[in-house]
């Protein structure tokens, strides 16, 4: 479970130093939702995506795309789905009785990652022509993403969401164990726009 602040930083960050782990277990976990994502710390996620037709380009979910060692890429697995020909696309007659006669269109091929470029930042994925010259529709990246080191941006939002729920009526009593679902419920009132500006580089947006 993902907990982005440790008891020596609970003071250097405005915490009480009697604050127990469940409240920061509990930020943590808000942070995630709101984050759209399992977690910040590196992870492992899987997407399908649809390409543009004529474009070779994709974009990933969750930012920034990171190597986990001994891996040195971020990318960790991919497949593609070779497109149809249509009317007008560039397919010569010899290529188009090739794909067809080994039933190419349509049909999933596994693409080497070290031949697909990446911008970490964003995570646009940069795709090869196929040695046939078919385009890809489709495809689907297992990949890694998060933040290797934890900036003080998300230690401060985590703070923050607990002094936030300390000083709100209702949860700021004494609980051997804190409910995450019952702080979703106050989630507008912890997750407030100075927290949402600290996270909001970190959001994930669905672009495929």
């Amino acid at each position: 479970m993902s907990c982005y602040l440790q008891p020596t930083e609970y003071q250097t960050y405005g915490l009480a130093p009697d604050v127990t782990d469940d409240w920061i277990t509990a930020a943590s976990s808000l942070i995630d939702s709101h984050c759209r994502r399992a977690s910040l710390n590196p992870t492992q996620y899987m997407e399908r995506l649809r390409l543009v037709e004529g474009s070779q380009t994709a974009r990933l979910s969750h930012l920034p795309l990171v190597s986990v060692a001994p891996a040195t890429l971020p990318l960790v697995a991919i497949q593609a789905r070779y497109a149809r020909p249509r009317r007008g696309q560039t397919v010569y007659p010899v290529q188009e009785e090739v794909l067809w006669a080994f039933s190419l269109p349509g049909a999933w091929t596994t693409v080497d990652p070290t031949t697909v470029d990446f911008v970490a930042d964003t995570g646009e994925l940069i795709f090869p022509l196929s040695i046939l010259g078919l385009p890809y529709n489709e495809v689907q990246v297992a990949y890694t993403a998060g933040l290797a080191t934890m900036p003080g941006a998300v230690k401060c939002a985590c703070a923050q969401i607990v002094k936030n729920a300390q000083a709100t009526p209702g949860l700021n009593v004494k609980t051997a164990k804190l409910d995450t679902m019952w702080l979703q419920y106050f989630s507008g009132a912890l997750l407030d726009e100075t927290v949402q500006a600290m996270l909001r580089p970190w959001v994930s947006v669905r672009m495929g």
